[in-house]
């Protein structure tokens, strides 16, 4: 089928459905979801840096940096798994052995990052709930 039969066919002009175009906007898409990712990511960081300072004013203690740490592990989570969504974009549109394998290992790495800090927040959090409830258990005897 030529091009002017696709067009007449699709109703849609050649342009429209060309692969070059195609590419573009999912160019476009991929720097969009990439800077999702390091927007999350840095407001994190700038949220987290609030915290820890207040806390260290405050002389609080051990638990306190912990949920700071436990936030920023939430935010760092996020902008990875936007990060992973643009390396799936990226080998969306006829993607080479290469590309494939680019992101292969980019997934594996992303996700073994997601599942340790995962795996450590879950840790963290389990730890100041258990330092809560002791410090609610002495409170209630005095």
């Amino acid at each position: 089928m030529d091009v002017l039969a696709a067009e007449e066919a699709t109703g849609f002009p050649h342009s429209f459905l060309s692969e070059e175009l195609l590419r573009s906007y999912v160019n476009l898409f991929i720097r969009l979801v990439e800077a999702a990712g390091a927007v999350v990511i840095f407001v994190g960081a700038v949220i987290a840096a609030v915290q820890f300072v207040r806390a260290a004013v405050r002389g609080r203690h051990r638990d306190e940096f912990v949920r700071v740490r436990l936030g920023l592990a939430r935010y760092l989570l996020l902008g990875l798994e936007f990060q992973l969504a643009s390396d799936v974009l990226r080998t969306a549109i006829a993607p080479s052995f290469a590309e494939i394998g680019k992101l292969a290992a980019i997934a594996a790495i992303r996700t073994a990052l997601n599942y340790f800090l995962g795996k450590e927040i879950a840790e963290e959090r389990e730890e100041v709930e258990k330092n809560e409830e002791r410090e609610r258990a002495g409170g209630d005897r005095t």
